[in-house]
């Protein structure tokens, strides 16, 4: 393994610390989401990576970097919303919410390194427009998944989508940041 572990744990502090600078400045706002708003979400993120990609070229000055870094913490968002549901009003809770961050971002590393060991690091051969591609499927498959209301008959849930998201996006942040 060429120091995905290391990489990986480097990529997502780089996340954390932005997702905590964010809650700094806007507290925990955003637990009035329910995960459906977090999912709409990801889905602008990473449909304007794809637009970027398959243009060429932005117009907002924002690379795509930072867009896979918002996929990052909104799916991180996404999974903590799942397991505590969604508030009326922000509540501040910022200590257990970075413990809560902490914990998904954990669980998020242990089964990518998991599907790393099956897969033999196939991800590092692919193309970052394919890991767009992958999340934007995850978001349709998601959105299919509220739509049933959770009710599926074979597929895995919203937080396995959830977390395949982010550990897709985590390895765009480790192609940009390390390369091939």
């Amino acid at each position: 393994m060429k120091d995905t572990k290391q990489q990986f744990e480097h990529e997502i502090a780089v996340c954390r610390e932005l997702f905590a600078k964010k809650m700094h400045d806007y507290g925990t706002a955003w637990r009035v989401m329910r995960p459906s708003s977090i999912t709409d979400q990801i889905f602008i993120k990473a449909n304007r990576i794809r637009s970027i990609e398959t243009k060429g070229v932005a117009l907002v000055h924002e690379d795509i970097r930072g867009e896979f870094i918002a996929i990052v913490n909104y799916g991180i968002m996404g999974l903590i919303q799942l397991e505590k549901g969604y508030i009326d009003q922000d509540n501040n809770d910022e200590q257990n919410v970075l413990e809560l961050y902490d914990k998904y971002a954990k669980l998020s590393m242990e089964l990518m390194l998991a599907k790393n060991h099956d897969y033999d690091e196939a991800w590092r051969l692919m193309r970052i427009t394919s890991y767009t591609d992958m999340i934007l499927q995850k978001i349709y498959r998601t959105k299919s998944i509220e739509t049933l209301a959770g009710k599926t008959l074979v597929s895995e849930g919203v937080d396995a989508n959830y977390m395949d998201m982010i550990n897709y996006a985590l390895f765009a942040l480790i192609k940009i940041d390390f390369g091939d």
